[in-house]
Formats: C-alpha cells, sequence, structure tokens
C-alpha cells in the first residue's frame, strides 16, 4: 500500500518557542492517534520559519517543556484514543 498524503493528519500541535521542538500527535487514515516528537522549526534572522529539520538530541530546555506540557499531551491522546 503506497503512502498518501492525504490520510496523514495533525490532530494536535504544539511548539516551544524557546527551542523549535515540536510535539504532535497524528493519525494516518484510520489508524491510531500517535505521538510524534520533532520536528524542530527554527526561526531565521528574519524572524520567518526555516525548513523543518529532525529533532535530533533532546536539551534540558527541551525536556522541561516537555514536561510542562505532558499531562495536556497526555489528555489529548488518551481522548484521541480508540477503546480497547
Amino acid at each position: 500500500m503506497a503512502y498518501d498524503p492525504e490520510k496523514d493528519k495533525v490532530l494536535k500541535k504544539w511548539k516551544c518557542e524557546e527551542t523549535g521542538l515540536t510535539v504532535s500527535i497524528n493519525r494516518y487514515g484510520d489508524g491510531e492517534a500517535k505521538l510524534q516528537i520533532g520536528p524542530r522549526i527554527l526561526l531565521k534572522k528574519d524572524g520567518s520559519e526555516r525548513a523543518p529539520v529532525k529533532a535530533g538530541r533532546l536539551t534540558i530546555e527541551d525536556l522541561m517543556w516537555i514536561y510542562d506540557i505532558i499531562d495536556e499531551v497526555k489528555d489529548e491522546l488518551s481522548a484521541l484514543a480508540k477503546p480497547a
């Protein structure tokens, strides 16, 4: 089965303004909602966004930001999860 970008949906997204790291909840087609860490979206000197890059290794700033939002992320993902 070929990948279909029309079926790939971002359901909720968070972005750390300090480090550019993004965390999102995504779903492909009718599949399970899943958490994605990354990419990073950094800013150019003129304030516009650069092309996304891999998240790579996380800094303490990244970790503290994830720690701050993790309950909201968990609640959103739990609400989107299909019943077992």
